[in-house]
């Protein structure tokens, strides 16, 4: 699983969220955490997962491109719509995939990566 360094938080978890991620990273149990990913299938724009399912061992982890987490499922709703209308803001088009991607490259060659991994 890969974090974007700068990832969206919810309000009411944004005190917590490194907590909320150690936990998401360790598999510890995390009621009611929504992760919300770039999504799985190039037709779509954004997964929300919740963090429950990513303690399974055969869940795959390994693909996960993490942009935001919030806490309720209508929160991370409304999270992953805010992300959606920022990069459409910055970019003009819904590209979301293409958008963080190249926000990763851009940093890569400056100062260091813009993604962290949970280890």
């Amino acid at each position: 699983m890969i974090w974007d360094r700068e990832y969206y938080v919810g309000e009411s978890i944004a005190r917590k969220k490194s907590k909320i991620k150690w936990k998401i990273c360790h598999n510890a149990g995390q009621l009611d955490i929504y992760v919300i990913t770039l999504s799985s299938n190039p037709q779509n724009l954004l997964d929300i997962i919740p963090s429950w399912e990513l303690m399974q061992k055969y869940y795959p982890k390994t693909e996960l491109l993490v942009v935001g987490i919030d806490k309720g499922y209508e929160n991370a709703l409304e999270l992953a719509g805010r992300i959606v209308m920022d990069v459409y803001h910055k970019t003009g088009d819904f590209h979301i995939r293409d958008y963080f991607l190249k926000r990763q490259e851009g940093k890569d060659s400056k100062k260091g990566s813009k993604w962290g991994s949970c280890f």
